[in-house]
């Protein structure tokens, strides 16, 4: 992987993390046009760089939200009722997605990380949004709680349909956003808790597949250790301090976006992306454009 396609797949990841439109399958997209990550050690390392620089969305968010995060710190500390609190339901909307994901990560990632998830997931996801958007303009969603009141109940429910966005292009902040306005969360308090569990989420992720070893990866290829490890191996240091790098950026710039843009004109246009995206990517596929087909 050259430092240009790092910047790039960097780009792809912080623009799309945080906006419901899924940035696995964003990614996915991005490395099959690049031809990276086909087949063997390749993939597994361009698997392990696609959820790398996930940290770099995560310094994002930490930066952007440090008022919040900061309260979080003082209730852990026993200095901020409200930040405990939050801090509180932040782990338990982690919970469910940290139970499932250990039982289901391997089997999604073997069978379902490929084109073709990916484009039924957008379009139904799409459909999914416009139906939302038009109840939050009918006056649904107007009145709601703010997340200073979230319980660990709520956070629970919002926690399960993260769960939900283990499916590829299926997006976890959609996810999780549609989970806080179904239990009656703001838009506003159910977008910025979409972000602050994504931080403990992603980082987690993050985490598990940098150090957690590969052992089928490591008897093949005689590489071992987790992921991190592999990238060294086959990209060297340059690709992932510019993928995290860039990553940062642009995910800093997509968030202060997002949540203007949903203030003003609310979620609909999110829909229609993920519709036509779906739309395109499937034509590749009919096509066999590029080599689609088998993706």
């Amino acid at each position: 992987m050259t430092w240009i396609e790092a910047f790039i797949l960097g780009i792809v990841e912080g623009l799309t993390e945080y906006l419901p439109v899924s940035s696995t399958g964003h990614l996915i997209v991005a490395q099959r046009f690049m031809g990276i990550g086909l087949e063997g050690k390749d993939k597994a390392a361009a698997d392990c760089f696609a959820i790398c620089i996930q940290a770099g969305a995560i310094m994002a968010v930490l930066g952007l939200y440090w008022p919040r995060v900061k309260q979080m710190i003082l209730g852990v500390l026993g200095k901020d009722s409200k930040g405990l609190q939050l801090a509180i339901a932040l782990v338990a909307g982690f919970l469910p997605a940290a139970v499932i994901g250990i039982l289901a990560n391997d089997w999604i990632e073997a069978r379902l990380f490929g084109l073709k998830p990916v484009v039924a997931a957008w379009l139904v996801g799409g459909v999914a949004i416009l139906f939302v958007d038009r109840w939050m303009k009918k006056g649904g969603g107007s009145k709601g709680v703010e997340l200073a009141e979230i319980t660990v109940k709520m956070a629970l429910v919002i926690g399960f349909a993260q769960c939900v966005a283990m499916l590829p292009g299926t997006s976890r902040s959609l996810m999780t956003i549609l989970g806080g306005l179904l239990i009656g969360l703001r838009l506003s308090a159910a977008v910025e808790f979409s972000f602050l569990l994504g931080v403990v989420t992603l980082g987690a992720a993050t985490a598990k597949k940098a150090l957690w070893p590969i052992p089928d990866i490591g008897e093949k290829y005689d590489v071992w250790g987790g992921g991190s490890l592999l990238m060294w191996n086959e990209y060297g240091l340059v690709p992932m301090v510019v993928g995290v790098a860039a990553a940062t950026v642009s995910a800093a710039i997509a968030v202060k976006w997002m949540v203007a843009y949903l203030n003003r004109k609310g979620l609909g246009v999110f829909g229609w992306y993920r519709i036509a995206a779906g739309i395109v990517v499937g034509i590749m596929i009919l096509t066999d454009f590029h080599g689609f087909a088998s993706a």
